[in-house]
């Protein structure tokens, strides 16, 4: 997309790639939206059918780009000399981003719920699936079956649009995603549609409002004396020691007052369940391990460098035949899936086999995992870089960008594999472990978790490459993030990932022994 946005609509990097920031921004935050209408109001599949039709128009506006000339600049008069390109117009730019506008809610809607709505065909609730290994065995195959559309889009449509044009090229999708909706829509009467529950998040915000409503209220020093209000088919009677403050949302005062005739609460806004206070407890406790996922995603953010680096390398496989610089990301993707397949299916099963037991890791030790691999991919993508600049200057090509540098484009390989089984380890992790921890009617919420840590790590990451883009070009030097990317230094940039991710790793550690303690406390 960013050879799209800098070839056809002439946009510089920084702003190219402040687009596709915004737009991955977007399509972490929206499925969390998402989730929330679908667990509270709207129901999974329903949602999942609003999203296919928003999805399948944001593909059709994005393809008229390519067939209405008045959606998009004039070309270049003369390709080698920037300054004879015509910038897009406000009409032109609101046009495209209407199509990733679109295909953002779209997504939110899609994402939101199908991973919740496949767990909902299983038919049983997230503990024992959890306790049997089938929770983490469906996610980490929803995760590589996800993964392998993309590589079909890396290849198979990358291929395309570079050979055949941007017409054909967005045509493919454009049926392609016609084709998905129709056939989800016609096996309706096949799947299990589970009712919206409506009280979850409501239910979080009582024993917030409750709380600070009965926020001088002290607790009396006889603990015998305290009485929760609870329901009757609870098995949680009285609330953990933990985050003590939230309890008082649940204590009753005067139970002539306080509680109906027929048990329940009187005013749900001042007097909560033990049930509720504790699901809020859970959530709370999850947010440090949560927020890890944030400069992870910093990291997972880059689409447009390698792009711009493989396009500068040689990518020839033949003498007649070159992958296309797009297509270098399929190494991420493939080593996702690869990953999978090996830690479900050979992995497992042989330290299963030695132990004489079931053998797993735990989510939380995989999430640490990915965070330490993903540090190691950034050192990896800093040194290539370093020595991809060093030949281009070496041969001359300071000022020539487009020139092909005499070096393998497949040094890119080990940071995208690496990369790509980081994300398997931590991101799945992330999925297991909020779906069986939350409540069962937040399967779609707990499921986008995730998403929202992806969604503030493309903010933060459009953040950092401005600050060092305004800080290292002033006085007239060259940006680090420049158009030119001999010219700039994209391995400093990557140095400075490197440092964040490394801070992350230990912040990690921290976030880690806290959860641990909260949950043998509890």
């Amino acid at each position: 997309m960013i050879t799209y946005l800098m070839n056809v609509y002439h946009l510089e990097m920084i702003s190219s790639s402040n687009i596709l920031y915004c737009w991955s921004a977007t399509n972490g935050l929206f499925p969390v939206i998402g989730a929330y209408f679908s667990d509270s109001f709207v129901g999974r599949y329903r949602m999942i059918a609003y999203g296919c039709i928003l999805s399948f128009l944001g593909t059709v506006i994005l393809w008229l780009t390519t067939m209405i000339p008045q959606a998009r600049p004039t070309p270049c008069v003369d390709s080698s000399n920037n300054n004879s390109c015509i910038s897009p117009t406000i009409f032109q730019l609101m046009f495209l981003c209407s199509s990733f506008l679109l295909m953002s809610i779209g997504a939110g809607g899609i994402r939101s719920a199908s991973m919740a709505f496949g767990a909902d065909q299983l038919q049983d609730d997230a503990q024992s699936l959890n306790r049997t290994g089938a929770m983490e065995t469906y996610i980490n195959w929803y995760s590589a079956t996800s993964a392998l559309s993309v590589v079909i889009a890396m290849t198979f449509v990358v291929y395309i649009q570079d050979n055949l044009g941007w017409k054909i090229g967005f045509g493919v999708p454009l049926v392609l995603m016609f084709l998905a909706a129709l056939s989800f829509f016609l096996a309706s009467s096949l799947y299990v549609k589970s009712k919206p529950n409506s009280s979850l998040i409501t239910g979080f915000v009582q024993v917030m409002v409750a709380s600070f409503k009965k926020r001088n209220l002290l607790f009396p020093s006889n603990e015998n004396d305290l009485l929760y209000h609870h329901d009757m088919n609870s098995v949680l009677a009285v609330p953990s020691e933990k985050i003590r403050f939230l309890n008082k949302s649940c204590m009753i005062e005067d139970p002539n007052e306080d509680l109906s005739p027929n048990g329940s609460a009187s005013n749900p806004w001042t007097l909560c369940t033990v049930d509720q206070v504790e699901a809020l407890k859970k959530l709370i406790m999850l947010i440090p391990l949560w927020s890890t996922g944030i400069l992870l995603a910093v990291n997972f953010s880059q689409p447009s460098f390698p792009v711009l680096q493989a396009g500068s390398m040689d990518r020839r496989i033949t003498r007649n035949f070159q992958i296309p610089a797009a297509s270098f990301s399929i190494f991420m993707i493939i080593s996702l899936v690869a990953w999978v397949l090996l830690y479900d299916r050979i992995l497992i099963p042989v330290a299963s086999y030695i132990l004489g037991r079931p053998a797993r890791l735990s989510p939380v030790t995989r999430m640490g995992l990915g965070i330490f691999i993903s540090f190691l991919s950034m050192v990896v993508a800093a040194y290539v870089e370093s020595v991809r600049r060093s030949v281009a200057i070496k041969e001359g090509l300071v000022d020539n960008p487009k020139g092909m540098v005499p070096m393998s484009a497949f040094w890119l390989v080990p940071h995208s594999v690496l990369m790509g089984v980081a994300e398997a380890l931590n991101m799945v992790a992330q999925m297991e472990l909020y779906m069986c921890v939350l409540p069962k009617g937040m399967t779609s919420i707990a499921a986008n978790l995730s998403a929202i840590s992806m969604g503030l790590g493309g903010v933060l990451a459009s953040l950092i490459m401005n600050s060092i883009d305004g800080i290292t070009k002033g006085g007239g030097n060259e940006s680090w993030v420049s158009s030119n990317i001999n010219k700039g230094h994209y391995d400093y940039f990557y140095w400075v990932l490197t440092g964040l991710s490394l801070v992350n790793v230990f912040y990690f550690m921290v976030c880690s022994r806290h959860y641990y303690a909260s949950t043998r406390n509890n």
